[in-house]
């Protein structure tokens, strides 16, 4: 998405703004864990649902804003802001480290109200076409990184409307929440707004999934806020700026991906591994077409290095798991390299099966005792992560087909798309996402460099592997 010459940011106007507050409560404040600290220089996460303009009559931005309040009640954190404490030496006085936490004081998020002046639902969603560059300034805080949530609101809210039909784009500080919460959270406001607009009683905690928030050790116990080694957080902040970049989504149906399962399970099964093509599954063969893919794209060195990430959900790998409704990060990324590295040229000669196997040979080696390690090293040597954590040869897949995106009708219907802003996008990232149509079919982002998206659209795997989607 280069920007160098748009002039789309001129015709997306912000006409108002408000903050959305919790009922009052008492003050509370809640620790970062090490899963959230790491987050700390990421991008705010940026999501966002587009859909066709409302039938009922309903004023958008006032019924977003009452549910999301209400909303705010039981996911009052959402509303907070960072704070930073030293931790000092109870001997010498002297400053070891610092921590951070959810100052929960009912601070608010805000919403924004905007106009994209001749903007229609079919200019978001062009066919065969890059992700539009209007679709950036959809989403406000595009260059924020978590350490911002000091100052800055947690969460943001901007309701553009189009000429057809509105885009409601969620900004989320990502030490905040990973995937997994913010999804849960945006499905419980848009269960609250449904409720209003049938003039029904918003539905009790009871009956939704009740967040957790509280934090725990390994051990069971209460888990002591995540330290890092400094008096001040900011020499662990960088911010880069990416590359020129282009963004192209591509449909598989539920067939398309069972084929893509079946062929990678037959060539293994050629090949003598029985074990890999007994466990495979689509997550690993859609994988393996887009790490090899994006390898060729990128014209890797036959001799390179070159690794396939994908971020996991630990809460039900731990044991005892965490709830699903745990409200926070609790994501680590698994990399292929974590057996054996892998040459450019050995991806490519070894073929689909095997590239599949080895995603399912690091996802499978997350276990408990693994998540558990990493906790540990994290303490003996925190890590924040920054895009230099980035392989430039590798491929990185986020997001998940899981989340239910699809689920968040507030009120006049099912989204007719998601999209997403520049937040976090590098050259090499595939974001996975649920298809519309349902039925265990995904959506696949695909970010690169003008020059290697140029080269990815000339690729004859990938493309017979797209199904062309129907029009929402």
């Amino acid at each position: 998405m280069d920007v160098a010459t748009d002039t789309s940011s001129m015709v997306v106007r912000v006409v108002s703004s408000r903050t959305v507050r919790p009922p009052p409560r008492p003050r509370e404040r809640i620790p970062l864990t090490s899963w959230d600290v790491a987050m700390l220089s990421a991008n705010y996460i940026q999501k966002g649902l587009l859909f066709h303009e409302p039938t009922v009559a309903v004023n958008v931005v006032d019924h977003l804003a009452a549910a999301l309040a209400d909303a705010l009640a039981d996911y009052y954190p959402v509303a907070g802001r960072f704070a930073t404490e030293q931790h000092k030496d109870e001997r010498t006085g002297a400053v070891v480290g610092c921590s951070v936490s959810i100052d929960c004081d009912g601070q608010g998020v805000e919403m924004l109200h905007a106009v994209a002046d001749g903007f229609a639902v079919a200019d978001v969603i062009p066919p065969d076409a890059d992700v539009p560059s209007v679709v950036q300034y959809f989403f406000p805080l595009g260059d924020a990184v978590g350490y911002d949530g000091h100052e800055l609101p947690l969460f943001v809210v901007q309701v553009t409307e189009l000429v057809d039909g509105v885009f409601v784009g969620f900004v989320c500080n990502h030490a905040l929440a990973d995937g997994a919460a913010l999804w849960d959270f945006l499905n419980a406001w848009a269960e609250i707004a449904r409720a209003r607009l049938s003039n029904l009683a918003p539905p009790p905690l009871t009956s939704r999934r009740r967040p957790s928030f509280e934090r725990r050790s390994s051990d069971g116990g209460a888990a002591a806020p995540a330290m890092l080694p400094c008096a001040d957080l900011s020499g662990f902040i960088e911010r880069l700026d990416p590359p020129p970049l282009r963004a192209r989504w591509a449909h598989f149906s539920a067939e398309t991906l069972a084929d893509l399962k079946e062929r990678a399970r037959q060539e293994l099964l050629a090949a003598g591994d029985a074990a890999g093509a007994a466990a495979l599954t689509r997550f690993q063969a859609l994988s393996s077409l887009l790490w090899r893919s994006i390898t060729r794209a990128r014209r890797v060195s036959p001799d390179q290095e070159t690794t396939c990430r994908a971020a996991v959900n630990n809460r039900a790998r731990l044991h005892p798991a965490l709830p699903a409704e745990y409200f926070g990060n609790c994501i680590d990324a698994v990399s292929t390299d974590t057996h054996s590295a892998v040459r450019a040229s050995e991806l490519l000669e070894r073929g689909h099966g095997w590239a599949a196997a080895a995603v399912g040979r690091a996802v499978a080696a997350h276990t408990d005792e693994a998540i558990r390690a990493r906790v540990a090293a994290w303490a003996v040597r925190p890590v924040v992560y920054t895009l230099r954590w980035y392989d430039p040869c590798g491929t990185m897949v986020g997001s998940s087909p899981r989340f239910d995106m699809y689920g968040c009708d507030f009120g006049w219907g099912r989204p007719a798309a998601v999209r997403s802003g520049k937040a976090n996008k590098v050259d090499g990232r595939a974001s996975l996402y649920p298809g519309r149509e349902g039925g265990s079919s995904v959506d696949a982002e695909v970010t690169l460099t003008p020059e290697h998206m140029a080269a990815l659209e000339g690729d004859e795997e990938l493309w017979a592997a797209v199904t062309p989607e129907k029009k929402a």
